[in-house]
């Protein structure tokens, strides 16, 4: 497993250890006790019971079977229903896979055009309004929208009558559960640090099986990988990288936020112009800018685009390839488009039918749970 993973894993263990209990305890991870900590997390992220209805975990929007997107969204319903019947969110549920490799939210540069890509990298969500992943995991617990608990202390109730409670207890201290704040901050780590596991994280697609010399690519998947690679062919790998500057696996993303003139979807409840980064950080110049997301198992987490406007990989194909260029579309927000993409300057990329197939085919090995 590559260095970034082993770092945030010692990373949460650190916070744990820091966190103090509510009689002034703090509770310490014993030696060895890392697996112990992934359990509980595994088993807060799969309890329904942590949501208003008792019908909704963090798993039935980050089902592992979708390839820890939501199963249940589809072009008609592209985002998802919360705990609450008939309460949506505005944007389509990304994968919670590869997640922690995100680098906290940051500044990289005061350099700022309106075309090009952000001066902000890293964080959680597409929008990153939240540095990292315990600060992510705290969120979805209270939004009305999703699981819609009352308030920090309704999910800690919710955990010390839970099955594992005894588990939790083990593995953060007896009292670890006595203050809600800490309480609520620990469940939070917990749930990081299942999400920094091989569960989520398996590393097991064709690709990784090519790369191990255990699998080799068909001759279409070879021609799509090397489309994807062309900085003059697709261009794919400009914003989803295949060289992981950390040295570990390829996360097929840099991080970064662009513009990428997405079109308002009409099957989203939602009808509020979605500024994306640009409302976070309250900067016009970052309005319509996403997070680059992982292509990993993106096979398996259509549809497409922060809002769901795209059923199939080669519709996403096709909207870098000839709409945005051509002005077949309007896009959501339609300012800061990236440079690549802009109408006018910008004349397609000019791909086969062939192409589109072969980019697709190499995207399909992307996919865990690959056998050689």
């Amino acid at each position: 497993m590559c260095g970034r993973y082993l770092g945030f894993i010692s990373v949460v263990l650190v916070l744990v250890a820091g966190c103090g209990g509510g009689s002034g305890e703090t509770p310490g991870i014993p030696p060895g006790n890392t697996t112990s900590i992934v359990s509980v997390g595994r088993a807060l992220f799969f309890d329904e019971n942590l949501s208003s209805s008792s019908n909704q975990s963090c798993a039935s929007c980050h089902d592992s079977a979708a390839g820890f997107a939501d199963p249940d969204v589809s072009i008609i319903a592209p985002v998802s229903e919360g705990s609450v019947g008939g309460q949506f969110g505005n944007r389509n549920a990304p994968t919670a896979a590869y997640a922690s490799f995100s680098p906290d939210f940051r500044l990289t540069s005061t350099a700022q055009t309106s075309e090009d890509g952000s001066i902000y990298e890293g964080g959680q969500f597409l929008d990153g309004r939240r540095s990292n992943l315990i600060a992510q995991a705290k969120d979805p617990f209270l939004n009305p929208v999703e699981m819609n608990n009352v308030d920090e202390s309704d999910v800690v109730n919710k955990v010390r009558n839970a099955s594992y409670a005894s588990d939790f207890l083990s593995v953060f201290g007896a009292n670890a559960l006595d203050d809600v704040a800490t309480a609520y901050n620990l469940i939070a780590t917990a749930i990081a640090a299942f999400e920094t596991s091989s569960e989520v994280n398996k590393f097991s697609s064709k690709f990784d099986a090519v790369l191990r010399g255990l699998a080799t690519f068909t001759t279409e998947e070879e021609r799509g990988f090397n489309l994807f690679k062309d900085p003059n062919g697709a261009k794919c790998a400009n914003c989803h990288v295949v060289d992981n500057p950390t040295g570990g696996p390829a996360l097929f993303t840099d991080f970064k936020y662009f513009n990428v003139g997405t079109p308002s979807n009409p099957n989203n409840p939602s009808s509020v112009q979605d500024l994306g980064l640009g409302a976070i950080t309250a900067e016009t110049l970052e309005d319509g800018k996403f997070k680059v997301p992982t292509l990993r198992n993106i096979a398996l987490t259509a549809p497409y685009m922060h809002n769901g406007v795209h059923e199939t990989l080669n519709e996403v194909i096709q909207h870098y390839d000839i709409d945005v260029a051509n002005e077949f579309i309007t896009p959501e927000v339609d300012r800061n488009i990236a440079s690549e993409l802009e109408a006018g300057s910008f004349v397609g990329l000019g791909l086969s039918p062939q192409d589109y197939l072969d980019l697709v085919t190499f995207m399909e090995t992307l996919t865990d749970g690959y056998i050689p």
